[in-house]
């Protein structure tokens, strides 16, 4: 388990595709190694990464995660982007591994919550995050505003 590095990259945004694929959602995925690039080794950067790899060096497994802000703890936090497995290396301990790492680096640095979504249907991932201790917040619904009722909202600032 480490952070990603640019040699990494190309195997990440394969990672990402592949999850987006399994999320039936891979016309939706743009990224591209030089996207991430800019992302996550900007001076200022916008996205943070692990990776697990074997003893070989082949990556098995990603996550990609940023910084949020809670005004009730106070504090910041994680929230988990991205989380995937290769198939085949499912039950080896790469998720546990990783999502580990993040938690790790929560409590190392002060960080009171590290969060993440899972789509309804997942149940694998469901029961995966349910064995690990997390709470799900069926009370919290996902916003999310994209194209032309973005770009609407945003015609209305004065």
């Amino acid at each position: 388990m480490r952070r990603v590095e640019v040699a990494d990259l190309p195997e990440v945004v394969a990672m990402v595709r592949e999850l987006a694929d399994y999320e039936h959602a891979l016309d939706q995925c743009e990224l591209t190694v030089d996207v991430l690039r800019a992302a996550l080794f900007a001076p200022v950067p916008v996205v943070f990464g692990h990776v697990a790899v074997l003893g070989d060096g082949g990556t098995v497994g990603i996550a990609l995660w940023f910084l949020n802000y809670s005004t009730w703890t106070g504090v910041p936090g994680i929230y988990l982007e991205d989380l995937y497995v290769r198939p085949e290396h499912r039950g080896d301990g790469a998720g546990r591994a990783l999502l580990a790492a993040l938690a790790a680096e929560c409590v190392s640095k002060g960080y009171r919550r590290l969060q993440w979504s899972v789509l309804d249907w997942n149940t694998p991932s469901i029961e995966f995050y349910k064995r690990l201790g997390a709470e799900l917040t069926p009370e919290w619904v996902g916003c999310r505003m994209t194209g032309d009722a973005l770009a609407a909202l945003a015609s209305e600032r004065r």
